[in-house]
């Protein structure tokens, strides 16, 4: 899928998921749903082949691994660097790739700032600029 659609969208929810293992901080996100102004939910993650994973999907529950630990899913407030852009229109979308494993980043342009998703390992990365 390419994510040019979400230019001219405002976000308007972010959710993630994290991996917990008991009483540990929570780590990742594991993924990341943004929700925009036209109602379409984009689903950011990664691939087995480490590559950048974009597409629309809903959210996931969260569950439980056992002695794993759980996944939990919730809305993002401040753990992401979408929190400051929440309610800001998307202005331009640039994609980065390697010809051996695909979509490996990509960076959402607001007027407040970008906001990078990239692939490094498997992990799912994100960073703000």
């Amino acid at each position: 899928m390419r994510p040019e659609y979400l230019v001219g969208r405002r976000l308007e929810r972010v959710l993630a998921s994290w991996h917990r293992y008991g009483a540990e901080p929570r780590t990742g996100p594991l993924d990341v749903w943004l929700i925009d102004s036209e109602g379409t939910t984009t689903h950011i993650t990664t691939g087995s082949d480490w590559c950048l994973i974009v597409g629309t999907s809903l959210p996931i529950e969260g569950y439980d691994m056992a002695e794993s630990g759980r996944v939990e899913v919730a809305q993002v407030h401040n753990e992401t660097p979408f929190a400051d852009h929440l309610g800001k229109t998307v202005l331009a979308v640039h994609e980065e790739a390697d010809p051996s494993t695909g979509r490996i980043a990509l960076e959402l342009t607001f007027d407040s700032g970008r906001v990078r998703y990239d692939s490094w390992s498997g992990d799912l990365r994100l960073s703000s600029k």
